[in-house]
């Protein structure tokens, strides 16, 4: 059940992070439901393989390389599908900054508490 409510609070993170970043655009919030689950699931495949190589840069630049990762996989999720568009780097960048801000609050809200 808390998988199910994780992708829609995600979901609802990408479709709220399209509205408010300029050159992002998402057809609705079913649209926003499959790119969220094809951003945790890029992200936890491909995105996870790119962390383990990239792993002494990543230290250096204290987690830069990281970020970096996780905006390129918002652009191939962008390649893949055809309701989610980006208009380029910088707003997957901000996409990404905003995702991560609306799901700090829904976990600060909902709370850490694993059952």
């Amino acid at each position: 059940m808390r998988l199910i409510v994780e992708i829609l609070l995600m979901g609802l993170a990408v479709l709220i992070g399209a509205y408010v970043v300029p050159g992002v655009h998402v057809d609705g919030y079913g649209t926003a439901i499959i790119a969220a689950v094809l951003i945790a699931l890029v992200n936890a495949t491909i995105g996870f393989i790119l962390r383990v190589l990239t792993f002494p840069v990543n230290f250096l630049t204290l987690g830069l390389v990281s970020f970096i990762i996780t905006v390129l996989m918002i652009l191939l999720v962008d390649n893949l599908m055809a309701g989610f568009s980006t208009s380029g780097f910088w707003s997957a960048a901000f996409l990404a900054i905003v995702i991560a801000l609306i799901k700090a609050v829904f976990n600060a809200v909902a709370g850490t508490d694993k059952d």
